[in-house]
């Protein structure tokens, strides 16, 4: 992964646990901080408070509202973000190591799914 976000973040993104199938990272932010373009492999995102982003990738824009102890699917992406709320961002990502699997229509949109 080229733009692994612990490395062009690593003041927002934290290793809290690795192993050879998965790597858990921590992410905070405050209102007004953007991050980095970085990719994600496929993970879980389980929010730990409720707020606001702006996902960005080329000429993709979405804006996401996610509320405290929500689970969503992240499906592989590159993107950078914007806290464009006025709480704090804290979640907890679950990355998967093992390869994607093939392409899906779940995998062209930009930022977390509720889809399983």
């Amino acid at each position: 992964m080229s733009a692994d976000p612990t490395a062009t973040d690593p003041d927002k993104y934290k290793v809290i646990f690795e192993n050879e199938r998965v790597r858990v990272l921590e992410y905070k932010d405050k209102p007004g901080d953007r991050t980095s373009p970085h990719q994600h492999p496929d993970s879980v995102m389980y929010t730990l408070s409720t707020f606001e982003r702006r996902l960005i990738h080329g000429d993709q824009q979405r804006d996401v509202q996610l509320q405290a102890g929500h689970v969503v699917w992240v499906a592989a992406q590159e993107h950078q973000g914007e806290n464009i709320g006025t709480t704090d961002s804290h979640s907890i990502f679950i990355e998967l190591k093992e390869p994607a699997r093939a392409s899906t229509d779940q995998r062209t949109q930009l930022g977390p799914s509720d889809a399983t």
